[in-house]
């Protein structure tokens, strides 16, 4: 195949078109940055997508949970070995993105013969001071970004990008409005992709309808009412005022009861 270069780029095609396919009913996770420090959301079956990777890393993902977990392994096992080899200082989200997570993805994607990695990845990264975090997200093929203030994972990137229009027109201070417009956000990106799955990609009306839709606030709340009744809300911080090197701390369901939306009126499993 690798003697027929065009054979190669139809096959590469056909990987995305799986892959797109394999993640179109993935749970959109959102990450947002406040005073004190970064929260990572999403709603989950049972499977948590969220997980600490290191004193000021937190890892958020979407996709196949053997995948992502193989991916966090290596994650883990780079970061430690990084900070016993040389100091916590030098772990950093951009090192272990750029010399270490994404080109084994982008590798895996281009290989062929061998099965891709079904994942997408959002890595949080905490400042020592405020207005200074950072995210970086990885696709299904190696490519990153870095962001600053918030970034999302969905199915798509025009679904991506639709979210990073909402949360971008919203003031985030403290934890009850990043709970807030995480949880929007993240309605946002679920009502698109299942109306992608029930409409079909390309159909122009429904697209229309959503975007005219969801400058409300009323029916992102209804739609989150609507998953919390089959799912759970899972939040963690990177909190700065957290004692000790590590930062990373889950908001249990008492906590995360006092700063969710008065409009969220369901109880938290």
């Amino acid at each position: 195949m690798y003697e027929e270069p065009y054979r190669w780029v139809e096959a590469v095609g056909n990987r995305r078109q799986y892959l797109d396919n394999q993640l179109k009913e993935g749970t959109p996770v959102v990450g947002v940055a406040y005073e004190r420090g970064i929260l990572l959301m999403t709603m989950s079956k049972g499977t948590s997508k969220l997980y600490e990777i290191y004193d000021r890393l937190a890892l958020g993902g979407m996709g196949h949970p053997a995948d992502l977990e193989k991916l966090r392994f290596n994650l883990l096992e780079m970061a430690h070995v990084e900070g016993f080899n040389r100091s916590a200082a030098d772990v950093t989200g951009s090192r272990l993105v750029k010399y270490g997570i994404a080109p084994v993805i982008k590798q895996a994607f281009e290989e062929v013969f061998k099965a891709p990695f079904i994942v997408k990845i959002l890595l949080a990264e905490l400042s020592r001071k405020a207005g200074r975090d950072g995210f970086l997200t990885i696709n299904y093929d190696g490519t990153f970004e870095e962001k600053s203030r918030y970034a999302v994972l969905a199915a798509t990137s025009v679904i991506e990008q639709r979210m990073i229009g909402y949360v971008r027109q919203q003031s985030i201070v403290s934890l009850k409005d990043a709970v807030d417009v995480a949880i929007r956000t993240w309605a946002v990106g679920d009502r698109a992709q299942r109306s992608a799955l029930e409409d079909g990609e390309g159909h122009h009306e429904a697209m229309v309808a959503t975007d005219q839709q969801v400058t409300d606030p009323e029916p992102l709340y209804a739609h989150a009412r609507r998953c919390i009744a089959e799912k759970t809300i899972e939040c963690v911080l990177l909190d700065r005022q957290v004692q000790g090197p590590s930062k990373y701390r889950a908001l249990e369901a008492d906590e995360l009861g006092r700063v969710l939306p008065e409009h969220l009126n369901a109880p938290i499993s």
